[in-house]
């Protein structure tokens, strides 16, 4: 059995939060293979089902994010869940958005959710670092707690749908599977705007005729002048 851990802060307040982002992942996991029944357990919301063939527990620490390991130890120890069975959803800082990184052990990051869990079952855990961008240091409060803009959408959409499409692969243990399936998902999407075409020119001035060239006279005083300061008879 594995356990999917989805991180977020719980309330209505915080739903469209970029914190949010691992619970908006499992919710989207839920909806494609058809996991409906969440109920209150474990000091969380937890569910039940199979995905690929093999039995899964999806659980959202209801906690708030900086005691989520209170949730995640709860359940690891009622179903007797082993850290390396265990994969953790989250929002990261120091990833552009969109962008995709699994790795298991080394730090918290700084990341509250991470702080708590890290404690309480060990550091051999799978992470799926999301990434939601980097504000700079005295805006991240702010910009972890704000809610995705609308021009998000075109990356987190299709970004969620291939968590959801492609987790069995990240089950089996194919993290890099996983993460170019992700990545051709999301190909594009923060692509720079192309430079704009060269401006074209007015059809007014395509339309003008180019000057004719002034006509040298070939007889009269001017023409004896010319002649002579060109050394011609």
């Amino acid at each position: 059995m594995k356990l999917l851990v989805g991180l977020g802060n719980p309330g209505s307040q915080y739903q469209g939060n970029r914190h949010n982002i691992g619970f908006m992942a499992l919710d989207a996991v839920a909806r494609a293979h058809g996991i409906t029944q969440f109920r209150s357990k474990h000091a969380g919301l937890l569910a039940e089902g199979n995905i690929a063939g093999e039995k899964v527990l999806l659980l959202k620490p209801q906690t708030f994010m900086n005691r989520s390991g209170d949730s995640v130890q709860q359940v690891a120890g009622f179903y007797k869940i082993a850290p390396a069975d265990i994969i953790v959803l989250y929002d990261e800082l120091d990833l552009a958005p969109g962008k995709v990184r699994v790795k298991v052990g080394g730090g918290n990051g700084g990341h509250n959710g991470l702080r708590s869990i890290d404690p309480q079952i060990g550091l051999d855990y799978k992470r799926v670092r999301l990434g939601i961008g980097h504000p700079g240091k005295e805006y991240v409060t702010n910009h972890v707690l704000g809610d995705f803009a609308k021009a998000d959408q075109a990356w987190l959409e299709p970004l969620l749908d291939a968590i959801a499409s492609h987790i069995g692969l990240l089950l089996a243990g194919d993290d890099s599977g996983f993460m170019n399936k992700l990545a051709l998902a999301t190909k594009g999407t923060d692509e720079p705007d192309a430079k704009p075409a060269p401006k074209a020119q007015s059809h007014i001035r395509q339309a003008r005729p180019a000057k004719p060239q002034a006509e040298v006279p070939k007889t009269g005083p001017m023409a004896d002048m010319l002649k002579k300061l060109l050394g011609k008879e």
